[in-house]
């Protein structure tokens, strides 16, 4: 455990001192993103654009996450336990990407159809039956959606056949 919280302490203070606009805490054991990195950042969360959090446990994010990191173009969370996002996801302004693959998403997290940013959802190997393709559809940048190994139902499956203006990888093959 000390070894894990020394190897963020390391990463945080890398982005920190030489100004680097990513950090990567992917692979630390993290059950959540912790308190004191926020305190940690405060001087260049502004400039964070990219944040890797794959390979973890996290089994929640926070809303002061978001708030926080408002220059976000690129979030990684593959890899963790993580079963919704909060309600301010769908407050980024800059996000392109996002992947959520190898989570426990029984619902399509739906906010992030307000992104009116967001090119590339990941959300490969979840649990999700049903994905809102008329809002998907809706969104003004979205170029491709992954929703391979999902248990989705027949009607979202007939409904992902169809033509649609950004690249769909599912399970069915077209």
């Amino acid at each position: 455990m000390a070894q894990a919280v020394a190897n963020v302490a390391r990463r945080i203070n890398a982005t920190v001192e030489d100004g680097k606009d990513s950090l990567d805490l992917s692979d630390c054991k993290l059950i959540s993103f912790p308190d004191g990195v926020f305190k940690a950042l405060r001087s260049v969360s502004e400039n964070i654009c990219v944040i890797t959090l794959a390979d973890n446990e996290m089994k929640a994010i926070s809303s002061k996450f978001f708030s926080t990191f408002t220059q976000l173009r690129e979030l990684d969370l593959q890899g963790n336990v993580l079963t919704k996002l909060p309600d301010t996801v769908g407050e980024m302004q800059h996000l392109t990407r996002i992947n959520l693959a190898n989570n426990k998403f029984s619902v399509f997290p739906e906010k992030l159809t307000e992104i009116a940013t967001l090119e590339w959802i990941n959300l490969e190997g979840n649990s999700i039956a049903e994905v809102p393709l008329e809002k998907l559809s809706a969104m003004p940048a979205l170029k491709w959606l992954n929703v391979k190994s999902n248990p989705l139902n027949s009607n979202t499956q007939s409904a992902l056949q169809s033509p649609h203006k950004f690249d769909i990888l599912s399970t069915t093959e077209s």
